[in-house]
């Protein structure tokens, strides 16, 4: 493409303004790369509307309780298993139920990402919430374990497209630099539903019926519906109408599931390197590849490989899928290290799991009140996840009271929850709007990906040091306290010490990536005008 070509693309432009300001413009066009000028083929975006603090305000409760169901599925059905496995006569099919709703979730954030650039986030949002209340109702009214399953798979479905849908939106109705505050309102509203998850789940199974956990996403679904649909209108439209490159979504999601099962079944129901997970791998791999050649080729493909290219794009995702594991890895085994170190109950090893969640909202609104005030809004972050990696060297290195691991956990949390805003908003900042929801739902795909892998790796590492025989996570209650109780606390501390060791190196690698990430200048008022409610 040459110079006068560029600059024929933009006659509008050149009209509508005098002739030596247009011919600079013109220049300067035409010293744009090429793969940035093919961003002006798709159709003219419509400009901004005006959003008031009470419109704001209203979308963002709404897309906070949206976002509130899909973080409670996640964790409400693990404490009601016991009551299902009992009525359905089924205790060897009940890990489905979670791992179902994780599959499906994982392998469609980004095709909600991708579809929400070509039908638009009103479309999209009805259709992931309209699959989860779908779902809900369908494993409410389960007359047996399979169909409990297969509509935990549809509940996922929607699940996995609330995230990146959510995210999509913020980034339409908030400016760049105001944006990562409200980030932090979505991190504390995860951390919410991962905490009264649990709780509710078990007082539903205790008291009332254990279907009510799905019973209960029908009002909240039809509560952030109401409020969000008479303001859909108002929000700005930046997606593009092309053709859907299915073929490349089946490639991507085929790839996902089977690499998901490969984490799920590795070390616990196949060996790590027998026929079946090698196989498995495998096949992973070559859908993986099969996908990557298919987007090289593709006229519109899928997922654009050149999205993930660039300065900003893979080292935001990588800074974000290193916290995220670190942070999900040490969630699902600290009960562990927890009940044979300190001899706490698995209800005080929940409560203990609390600094861990919580300070890392806290992490998450510093960074984002950072980002509306100063210019290098890196910097935060950067510290943040240095300092979570010389914590995580401290807890490898030293062996605390459970006080001071609870502090030294918390300082963890608090620099690893920096993390969260800075790469979400750096990365829909370097990519054009037509593309925002593209690259959120490749970033919690990733994401989603790097969370099942470190939690994979975290139980191997203690197998490998306390050996094969021993139940991890969730499975030791499973088993009875005696395994538990049989483990030494020299060996497990020991089998710990591997393990803080691999997250000092995840948060080391954040570090780096947002290190050599480059900070582009933010868009947006030097402070937020919308205040949230008192």
């Amino acid at each position: 493409m040459n110079k006068y070509e560029r600059q024929s693309r933009f006659p509008a432009a050149r009209q509508a303004l005098p002739q030596d300001i247009a011919g600079d413009i013109a220049e300067e066009i035409s010293r744009l790369p090429s793969e940035v000028i093919e961003l002006s083929e798709a159709p003219p975006l419509a400009p901004p509307t005006a959003l008031g603090h009470d419109e704001v305000r209203t979308i963002v409760i709404s897309l906070m309780l949206t976002m509130f169901l899909a973080a409670l599925d996640q964790t409400i059905v693990a404490t009601a298993l016991p009551t299902i496995g009992r009525q359905f006569q089924d205790v060897t099919n009940l890990s489905w139920v979670i791992t179902a709703y994780l599959l499906a979730s994982t392998a469609v954030a980004p095709v909600f990402g991708t579809l929400s650039d070509i039908y638009g986030r009103r479309a999209m949002i009805i259709t992931s919430l309209s699959l989860f209340v779908a779902g809900s109702v369908l494993c409410a009214i389960a007359p047996s374990m399979t169909m409990l399953i297969l509509a935990r798979g549809l509940q996922g479905l929607g699940g996995g497209g609330i995230m990146p849908v959510v995210q999509t939106v913020i980034s339409d109705v908030v400016s760049p630099r105001e944006r990562g505050r409200y980030q932090a309102y979505f991190s504390s509203v995860w951390m919410a539903g991962g905490i009264l998850g649990p709780v509710v789940g078990g007082v539903f199974a205790e008291h009332l019926h254990w279907s009510m956990i799905f019973w209960i996403n029908l009002p909240l679904a039809a509560a952030a519906l109401a409020l969000l649909l008479p303001k859909m209108s108002k929000i700005p439209v930046f997606h593009r109408k092309r053709e859907v490159d299915w073929l490349g979504g089946v490639l991507l999601m085929a790839s996902a599931v089977v690499f998901m099962l490969v984490l799920t079944w590795g070390g616990t129901r196949f060996p790590w390197l027998s026929p079946t997970i090698t196989a498995m791998l495998g096949a992973s791999i070559a859908l993986a590849g099969s996908f990557v050649w298919h987007a090289r080729r593709a006229d519109e493909p899928f997922l654009p490989l050149s999205l993930l290219g660039g300065s900003v794009v893979p080292f935001a995702m990588g800074a974000g899928g290193c916290a995220l594991g670190a942070m999900v890895g040490l969630t699902v085994h600290l009960p562990l290290y927890y009940e044979v170190v300190y001899h706490l109950t698995a209800s005080e090893a929940g409560l203990a799991l609390i600094p861990l969640a919580a300070i890392s909202t806290c992490g998450a609104a510093i960074a984002g009140r950072t980002m509306a005030k100063v210019r290098h809004y890196k910097r935060v972050a950067i510290v943040g996840t240095s300092v979570a990696a010389a914590g995580a060297v401290v807890m490898a290195v030293t062996t605390l009271p459970l006080w001071g691991l609870l502090v030294v956990m918390s300082v963890f949390a608090l620099g690893l929850g920096t993390t969260f805003p800075v790469s979400v908003v750096s990365l829909q900042n370097s990519v054009a709007r037509a593309q925002v929801g593209t690259v959120t739902g490749a970033m919690n795909f990733f994401r989603a990906l790097m969370a099942s892998f470190t939690v994979a790796a975290f139980a191997a590492i203690l197998l490998m040091t306390l050996g094969p025989d021993v139940s991890l996570a969730g499975e030791h209650h499973a088993a009875g306290a005696g395994v538990v109780s049989s483990i030494p606390v020299a060996a497990m501390i020991t089998a710990f010490r591997y393990v803080f060791g691999a997250t000092a190196v995840l948060l080391t690698t954040a570090a780096i990536c947002m290190i050599t990430m480059e900070e582009r200048p933010l868009a947006g008022p030097a402070a937020a005008p919308v205040q949230m409610a008192e």
